[in-house]
């Protein structure tokens, strides 16, 4: 019977999960897997309350509405991490929501940029014809999405092979009365570099121009507060009307939740919020997807209560020190240019790519798939963003679980992949540089 098609008889249990088990053997192990930001460590606690809340529909409030509490605090706790305005006074109300990952939080971004934008160009009698918005090249494929689903031309700032992030007077100089806003982002998918979201504000504001910033802070948002917390990119910043952030990435929640923040509710237009009365109470609906589970916002919050700004702060520091333990390791290989900002200047990720002044008869690609038969490592290989796309690359994600003993590991088979490659020996690795205690994750 091929497995294709929908079986005709029952099994047991156990055959049915020993089947799928022995399929999945063939996946690579997350740990390895050094390309995704996506989590893919959380403590036994936390998986208990994620068992405990897999049944739980997020979309019925009166049914869990404690689930919902702890969803509206999760909002809360973000707009406080990102300076959201107060007026003075001592509790805000959020405005935002969860949704199952920054991608779904970028298409609500746009839509509410456009929407706002419809909005003001109506009431002065203007075509609504042609909404643009303002972005790097550089940014996340998500956000080529957004304006192909919602009609808006993306207006991009290209990225040389000396620069890889937005430059914020080009930027500036490609407003226009049809721009619906600029996108800016904090750690690039590439580098990891942050961009000059306050030479953009300050721009928009020398300007007077109103046109409003949304940061896409997936992999950041949970960075910077924490490492950099005087670096002004968020919500101090008057032309910042919304926020998106990955819970499931740096906020260190396995796969599943993203949120986003707005400056307040004159940013969300309120067309965008639908009420519905049919699970027993009246509630809004703000996401574009309804149902889901309740295990991500339960195991978010479980993070923030657990760790609070101490235990993220020490993390995060922790996966710096990783991050510039691994780079100078890899840069003393003597083959790489590391392009990531190094020094906590920007995302715990390592890119790098070959020195070109030294000729290779193979590229980047081809370590990739040595390192993959080598030890399972994924590392993967990509090229820079368009109009820089000759550049080849390799990206390594530095997430909680690993170590300084795992960055050992990876060392050594990065010297026997560039031995084979260069039909040279690599000297092995001293016994000294080989740390025999995991010293990447310390759990207090």
């Amino acid at each position: 019977m091929s497995n294709k098609q929908f079986p005709e008889d029952e099994i047991p249990s156990d055959m049915a999960y020993r089947t799928i088990k022995d399929n999945l053997v063939d996946d690579g192990a997350p740990t390895l897997n050094l390309g995704s930001f996506v989590t893919t460590y959380m403590e036994d606690e936390a998986k208990k309350l994620i068992i405990d809340s897999l049944s739980k529909n997020l979309a019925n409030h009166e049914a869990y509405p404690v689930t919902t509490d702890l969803q509206n605090r999760c909002l809360d706790m973000i707009a406080q991490l990102f300076n959201v305005p107060t007026n003075g006074e001592p509790d805000v109300t959020a405005v935002g929501t969860s949704t199952v990952g920054s991608s779904e939080a970028i298409l609500l971004a746009t839509l509410a940029m456009k929407k706002r934008w419809i909005n003001r160009q109506r009431s002065a009698g203007k075509d609504v014809s042609r909404p643009n918005l303002i972005m790097s090249s550089a940014v996340q494929v998500c956000w080529k999405k957004a304006m192909l689903y919602f009609d808006v031309e993306p207006k991009y700032i290209y990225c040389t092979k000396e620069r890889w992030t937005m430059d914020a007077i080009e930027a500036v100089e490609l407003v226009d009365e049809n721009t619906i806003g600029i996108c800016a982002i904090l750690g690039t998918t590439y580098t990891g570099e942050y961009e000059d979201i306050k030479a953009i504000n300050d721009l928009l504001a020398e300007r007077d121009l109103d046109v409003p910033i949304h940061v896409d802070a997936a992999s950041g948002g949970f960075v910077a507060p924490f490492i950099e917390p005087d670096l002004l990119w968020d919500f101090r910043l008057e032309k910042v009307a919304s926020i998106n952030v990955s819970g499931h990435k740096y906020g260190l929640v396995y796969a599943g939740i993203g949120w986003i923040i707005w400056r307040g509710r004159e940013y969300l237009p309120k067309e965008l919020t639908f009420n519905i009365n049919y699970l027993g109470t009246e509630q809004s609906s703000l996401t574009l997807n309804f149902s889901r589970g309740a295990s991500p916002i339960v195991s978010q919050y479980y993070n923030f209560i657990r760790l609070g700004r101490q235990g993220y702060r020490r993390v995060m520091l922790n996966l710096l020190r990783t991050t510039e333990y691994l780079a100078t390791k890899l840069k003393d290989l003597d083959c790489f240019i590391i392009m990531s900002k190094r020094h906590g200047r920007g995302l715990p990720l390592i890119a790098l790519r070959l020195d070109p002044a030294k000729s290779y008869a193979f590229d980047e690609f081809t370590i990739y798939h040595e390192l993959r038969q080598q030890g399972g490592w994924i590392v993967p290989a990509y090229t820079m963003a368009p109009h820089a796309e000759d550049l080849k690359m390799l990206r390594i994600v530095i997430r909680e679980e690993f170590s300084y003993a795992l960055c050992d590991a990876l060392v050594a088979d990065f010297r026997a992949v560039l031995g084979r490659l260069c039909k040279s020996k690599f000297t092995p690795l001293a016994q000294k540089e080989i740390h025999a205690i995991d010293t990447a994750v310390i759990i207090v």
